[in-house]
């Protein structure tokens, strides 16, 4: 019997007999590798869990719980003692399609629930601990204290909560109008009718809220309180009126013990963490991909409905739908990488909803062709236009393209044959109707619009031919690999052959032809030749200097870049190799003096409630650490400098690989490869040296070496490789440490500020900003007639807010309460201080300025100052004091929820400080109401 074939059993009986030494050396010293994981999950996860020392006010700062289908968020009820969990449920929708997605079948606000404590409130200590995926904590009120765990698992939201002390435990379900929630922002369209009210049934100890809609199906929820446990289960059913009812009622009553229930939900997530593993020396950027992960599994599973902009975690925003022309396609990317494919709700979205994407294509098109509009429901219900009209229609495809990196990241020839391939032929079907051949004998596109870019769409636009390149290419290689022998094939060669370049000028690639990259734009569409598809890539070094001007230029025209437009651009300088420059972007994202930056709880917003820019910025970690496309596998292409220590481990790339990598003191110390379907292997290794490969029982692998640092390694399926220089090292998965610390995401706990002495600002008031409910026309905050109501301001006087001491101005018809930011300089009481402490808010926008601190020895000083919109979210070192119900207007309350907010800057303490001057702004415009400075402690 050869060393290979022994019976390990017979060998374990030799071994037992203490026969050892007379087993031949080449098997007893056992010349393999094991790849070992020293990872303790349950600790790593703990340094990155949420933390809360004080009251989240709104969806922006929260807890947030989910598990693919039934979302909850965890705050304070608006200008209440209480605290809301909010129940929401990404199946509930509207079924009336003749009034667009935003209105007629956007998503459906459900309810939310209160836990309402007997005394004040007047702290909190809670964590959203990952590797259990729930919420734990403490309330603390002037008579007692509430303690909670919640989670939520197979579409039930369970809570139990304790009372001590002469607290008491009280649950109130509380139904929402099942209205869209652009009704916050926008008057409904023409001819639409309200949805009729909820109605409220009783099963025994089970409570019901019946919701039927106008439109046909039914949305039920179901709650039982006992004992201080909650559940709370959500169901919907279309175009059943009474399905739903039964299975909301069916899942509390058939829901095990608190105990079953809990262990089923954290064995789970405990296996959902074991799949992958990334540590980073940077602890904040370490804590928020970890709690990307987290999201993404609550935000979507396999089978359930694609995530809308707003996940599973409804709210009021202009945006309850899914939008495709970038949204859903960054909300997917980052579960290919982190190897949790069983997220992909996309894929199964698109491929059970075939007969709908081709019933959105004029009819005459229908019997070959589909696509999808910018933004639909869960079924893609929504019609898309023709080339030549200016339309938006390469949304399919680019959402194909996700599906397509699911493919190649499982190498499932199913999921290529049954769904990409007949998806994608219609998808590029469509187009090959509207081109033509010009007399430059190339073929062209009619006007179509590069999506959301401002001006009259151009013809051959970027952006879809980038996707019409992809297309083709995609399924000429799906033919041959299926060995389909398609009657298209010649067109699509033809295509290839003799579609018109890529508009460019000297400014790099543009919208379209005749029309440059002009003014700022949020979205990269006209980029998509170089990300996400890499057909224009930095191996191509004739590209390289193109590619370079177009990103620099996109760049370079700042006003309108939002979140996406940094973590796009990090992606983009990934690609070419700059991971200083990619992290640099990256950072952006969280900077608080960004316009648009990421939020206390890792949320995000725009206009309103969104969660793909997040979710894009754990792709764009991903692509500093790992890429994998054009065939090649890279390890570590793009690590910034500062990440002298990082570690990956199961990191899924193209081609079904599992890739582990550990980097130690600037230097990649060995890749480990795990092959899941026997593709080729081209690994781009990075490592210095001769290159050793290695099998697990410790015979080489054949190693090609293709120049320019790649390698070819053959490794047959269900095989690994070890991947090194030098001598073997030890292959050992373990957290690195940190280099960077960080505190927790939250809202910590605020240590004591210093003596704090607020400034009178009554001298410089210009602007009347609040009126009473009986006076809602007096005023105008933002110069369209709105204004703060005066009920839910603090009242005028002394004010105190997280300890420090303000005064708040008085208000009253016609009484100015406010400065505007027009160049003042206000005169301060001479002294050293190490903050400014200012509450106010900016209308028309978010501002990002600068004050003007001058100090008494003559210097002055340059004060970075980000103040939100007051219908906008608190970022980072901002905090939220005041949010109000709603807003007065010229024609009465309106429901848009405006904030005030406490933004601080910082001082030189070391000097004393003179005066302050505002800068000089008059669209957006920031509005101050109070002013204080922060002396240093003690």
């Amino acid at each position: 019997m050869t060393p290979s074939m022994e019976d390990p059993s017979r060998r374990a009986v030799i071994g037992g007999l203490g026969l050892a030494p007379l087993i031949p050396a080449h098997i007893r010293s056992a010349p393999g590798w094991r790849l070992r994981d020293n990872v303790s999950r349950p600790e790593f996860l703990k340094g990155q869990d949420l933390i809360w020392g004080r009251m989240p006010r709104s969806w922006y700062e929260g807890p947030f719980l989910g598990d693919g289908l039934l979302g909850s968020m965890i705050y304070q009820e608006p200008g209440q003692n209480k605290v809301r969990f909010t129940v929401q449920h990404g199946r509930v929708q509207d079924h009336r399609p003749e009034f667009g997605s935003g209105w007629g079948t956007c998503r459906l606000p459900v309810g939310h629930v209160t836990l309402d404590p007997v005394g004040t409130i007047t702290a909190v200590d809670w964590r959203l601990n990952l590797w259990d995926a729930e919420v734990t904590g403490t309330i603390t009120t002037d008579r007692g204290k509430l303690s909670f765990t919640a989670f939520i698992h197979d579409e039930c939201l369970v809570a139990r909560a304790e009372a001590g002390g002469d607290e008491r435990v009280r649950w109130t379900f509380h139904p929402e109008e099942a209205v869209s929630p652009r009704s916050a922002s926008e008057a409904p369209p023409s001819g639409y009718t309200p949805n009729p009210a909820w109605t409220t049934a009783t099963a025994g100890d089970v409570q019901q809220v019946l919701q039927p809609l106008a439109g046909g199906g039914q949305t039920a929820t179901a709650y039982r309180v006992k004992d201080g446990l909650l559940l709370v289960a959500v169901a919907h059913s279309f175009p059943s009126a009474t399905q739903a009812q039964q299975s909301a009622l069916g899942t509390i009553r058939n829901a095990p013990s608190y105990g079953v229930l809990r262990k089923r939900h954290q064995d789970w997530w405990h296996d959902f963490y074991g799949k992958s593993f990334v540590s980073l020396p940077d602890q904040r950027l370490q804590s928020f991909y970890w709690i990307q992960l987290y999201k993404v599994a609550s935000a979507g599973r396999a089978g359930g409905p694609v995530m809308a902009t707003t996940g599973p975690w409804l709210e009021s925003t202009p945006w309850p739908a899914v939008w495709w022309n970038l949204n859903v396609q960054l909300e997917y990317w980052l579960i290919h990488g982190s190897n949790h494919l069983e997220l992909d709700s996309l894929t199964s979205t698109l491929d059970r909803n075939r007969d709908q994407l081709v019933a959105n294509v004029p009819a005459a098109y229908r019997a070959d062709s589909a696509g999808v509009g910018r933004s639909s429901d869960m079924f893609c219900t929504r019609s898309v236009g023709t080339p030549g009209s200016g339309a938006e229609v390469g949304d399919l495809t680019w959402a194909l393209h996700n599906v397509w990196l699911t493919y190649r990241h499982s190498m499932d020839d199913k999921l290529l044959r049954d769904t990409i391939f007949p998806l994608l032929r219609r998808a590029i079907n469509y187009y090959l109707h509207f081109l033509a051949k010009g007399q430059d004998g190339r073929l062209h596109l009619p006007s179509t619009l590069s999506p959301e870019y401002p001006v009259t769409p151009p013809q051959d636009t970027n952006y879809d031919l980038a996707l019409i390149r992809w297309g083709c290419q995609t399924l000429i290689e799906s033919s041959d690999l299926l060995k389909i022998d398609d009657p298209l094939k010649p067109k699509w060669k033809e295509v290839l052959a003799t579609l018109v370049d890529y508009p460019a000028d000297a400014d790099g690639y543009m919208i379209g032809a005749g029309t440059p990259y002009a003014q700022s734009h949020r979205h990269y569409s006209h980029l998509l030749m170089i990300y996400p598809l890499y057909l224009v890539n930095w191996d191509q070094p004739e590209h390289r200097e193109l590619i370079e001007r177009s990103v620099a230029h996109w760049q370079s025209l700042t006003s309108a870049h939002r979140g996406y437009s940094f973590t796009g651009a990090a992606s983009l300088y990934a690609m070419m190799g700059r991971g200083d420059t990619a992290l640099s972007y990256l950072e952006r994202f969280f900077d608080p003096a960004s316009r648009y930056p990421c939020q206390a709880n890792t949320h995000y917003a725009e206009a309103g409630p969104v969660i793909e820019t997040p979710l894009s910025g754990a792709q764009s970690i991903h692509d500093l650490l790992c890429q994998s496309w054009g065939g090649v596998v890279r390890v570590f292409p793009a690590v910034p400098a500062a990440w002298q220590d990082v570690t990956l481990h199961d990191f899924r790339t193209q081609g079904a690989f599992l890739v582990s990598a550990v980097r130690k003191g600037g230097r990649t110390s060995f890749i480990r490869i795990r092959s899941l379907a026997g593709a080729p292997l081209r690994l781009k290794h990075g490592l210095a040296g001769s290159v050793r490969a290695e099998l697990s029982d410790g015979r080489s692998a054949p190693v090609k070496d293709l120049g320019n640092g790649v390698v070819e390694i053959t490794l047959g399926k269900g095989n690994e490789v070890l991947v090194y220089t030098g001598t073997r090292p030890d292959p050992v998965i373990a957290a690195v440490p940190v280099s960077k610390p960080g505190q927790p995401w939250g809202l910590p706990a605020i240590p004591p500020p210093g003596p704090t002495t607020p400034v009178d600002l009554s001298a410089h008031f210009d602007n009347d900003g609040v009126s009473t409910h009986e006076t809602m026309t007096d005023g105008d905050f933002d110069g369209s007639g709105y204004t703060y109501p005066a009920e839910e301001l603090p009242a005028a006087g002394p004010f105190v807010h997280e300890g420090l001491n303000f005064v708040f101005p008085a208000y009253g018809d016609g009484a100015a309460n406010n400065v505007t930011a027009q160049g003042q300089t206000i005169t301060v009481p001479s002294g050293a201080y190490a903050k400014v402490r200012l509450l106010g808010a900016a209308n028309s926008g978010a501002v990002t300025a600068t004050l003007t601190a001058t100090y008494t020895d003559g210097s002055t000083a340059q004060v970075p100052l980000a103040v939100p919109d007051w219908g906008g979210q608190a970022g980072a070192g901002v905090t939220e004091v005041v949010r109000c119900t709603h807003r007065h207007g010229r024609a009465g309350a309106h429901s848009l929820r405006v904030g005030l907010f406490e933004v601080q800057a910082p001082l030189d303490p070391a000097k004393r400080l003179r005066s302050l001057t505002l800068p000089t702004l008059t669209r957006p415009q920031v509005h101050l109401f109070a002013l204080s400075l922060e002396a240093i402690k003690g």
